[in-house]
Order: structure tokens, then sequence, then C-alpha cells
């Protein structure tokens, strides 16, 4: 069994309150009574049970694992003490809807609304199927834990080079026209390293756009986290030659750095990014 609290709060803090009448909302009949006698909760017994906390919510909003360590009635409130277990990833709510059934939460209408029930069903059984474990973080700069993507972003990798800057202003205008907002590397000194700030650029981004132009390392190795991170990436070159053997087989843009092929290359990216965008 474990208990389930859904509430829309901070689970962070180690502590929270749910109303008494919310109790063992959306819990049979028969596993309720396991946990009262003569009308009175029995806490004891239900912080022997592991908990999920949820947010409300079928889509990305974020459940945890843990414990409740201590629970007691205040006036018209359960008052609740609990620690999250780091051992195991946070979860999205769009995996526990898709695992309802499994998980005994068949009602679509338990995913909003805030109470604390208790399921017949063996959790850590449950996430050792279903729930991958932590990946091995990189030592060379930090990834958040959770997406964060800004949807009218999109970030340009480039080499830093003056000869760039009027390329940069044709992708620019590109973005602009589908309400989009550009920027890249050396438009932010966030961090002391570099590559964390591209790399926080590269995870916020719903678009990458890598200008592989001249074969630079840097934008190449950009271009390995964008793909790695899930981002959509457009690649653009002005030498065939110069997009990587291991890429060629995806679609890119070739331009002329002259005004007609600057123009070319705005009416290209403006085409690509729409298609991305669903528009």
């Amino acid at each position: 069994m474990f208990n389930l609290i859904m509430r829309s709060v901070d689970w962070s803090t180690g502590r929270e309150t749910m109303p008494v009448g919310r109790m063992f909302e959306y819990t049979e009949d028969h596993i309720a009574e396991q946990f009262k006698q003569g009308g009175t909760i029995l806490f004891d017994r239900l912080i022997a049970l592991p908990c999920l906390f949820m947010a409300e919510g079928t889509r990305d909003e974020v459940a945890y694992v843990g414990q409740i360590n201590r629970a007691r009635i205040v006036v018209h409130d359960v008052s609740f003490e609990f620690a999250l277990d780091t051992g195991v990833p946070p979860l999205q709510n769009s995996v526990i809807y898709a695992n309802r059934v499994a998980l005994d939460m068949p009602v679509d209408f338990e995913f909003s609304r805030n109470h604390w029930a208790v399921k017949e069903v063996d959790l850590y059984r449950f996430l050792l199927g279903n729930v991958r474990p932590r990946r091995q973080r990189p030592t060379v700069f930090q990834v958040a834990e959770h997406e964060n993507i800004e949807p009218t972003l999109v970030s340009v990798m480039m080499p830093f080079d003056a000869g760039f800057n009027a390329v940069y202003e044709s992708i620019q205008q590109a973005a602009g026209n589908v309400h989009l907002r550009c920027r890249r590397a050396d438009d932010i000194w966030e961090n002391p390293a570099i590559i964390q700030d591209v790399v926080a650029l590269i995870d916020r981004s719903r678009v990458v756009i890598c200008d592989c132009t001249g074969r630079n390392p840097n934008v190449f190795y950009e271009a390995g986290i964008a793909h790695t991170l899930g981002r959509e990436v457009i690649l653009v070159t002005q030498n065939d030659q110069d997009i990587p053997f291991d890429l060629r087989h995806l679609r890119y843009v070739r331009y002329l750095n002259n005004a007609e092929g600057r123009a070319a290359l705005t009416s290209a990216l403006q085409a690509r990014m729409q298609t991305i965008l669903g528009h």
C-alpha cells in the first residue's frame, strides 16, 4: 500500500496540511477502515506506508516519493511533516496518468482534487518497473534537473567572429518574423565558465541554430549538446563540406554570405521554424 497526497504546494518545505474532510477520498472502504478505530484516524499505521506527493494535473507537473514522519489533527486540518526520498527520481504526472489503472487511480477527476488517499498497490514495485534510475550527471557543466524551455527562445551557435554579424542579423530577422527572439552565447555572461552559459542557453531554447561554417569545433560541440538535450536543431552552413559526416543525413540550410544569400537564409529559416512551431 501507499499514501497518495494530491496538493499543489512546494514539496521542498517538509511540512504541509490537508483538510480532514479530504482524508480517504478515492480510497476503497475496506482499505480506509484499516486506518480508523472508533472514528479516530490511526496515523501511526498510515505513516508506516510510503507516500506519493503530487500536484494536481496530468502532464508535466512533478511528483515525488517519500515518507510521512509525523501527522496529527489540528482543528479541521491534518498537519503532517515529511521527507522526500532523494534516491528516487521525481516523476512527471504524465507518467503517473499513463499508469493510472496500475496505480488504482482510474478516475480522471482524482488528478484535479486535493485529497489524501490510500492505494492498495506496491509503490516501489511499480517504480522499479516504470522509472529509470538517475543518469550520471555531467561534470564539465551543470544541467537543470527539470527542463525549463522558453517557448519563444531561439539560440544561435556560431563562431565569435565579426564576419558572422550580418548572418546573425539575418537569423534574428527570421526568428522575429515568426514571433521568436534570438540570443547567442556572447550576448550573456552569467557564469564564470562560458560553457555553463552556453549549455544553459541551449537548455532553455525552443530551437537551436548551429552554423557549421568553417568547421568550428565549439559549434560542433554545442550541436552535440543540443541534440543530446533533445532540442530542435537547425544546421546552416556556407559550405556543404563543413557539415560533419555523422550529420550529413540531416537536413541543413546552405547559404551564401552576401545580401542575396542572407535574404534566402532568412526565408529558409523562417519556413523551417514555422514548421517546428506547427504554424
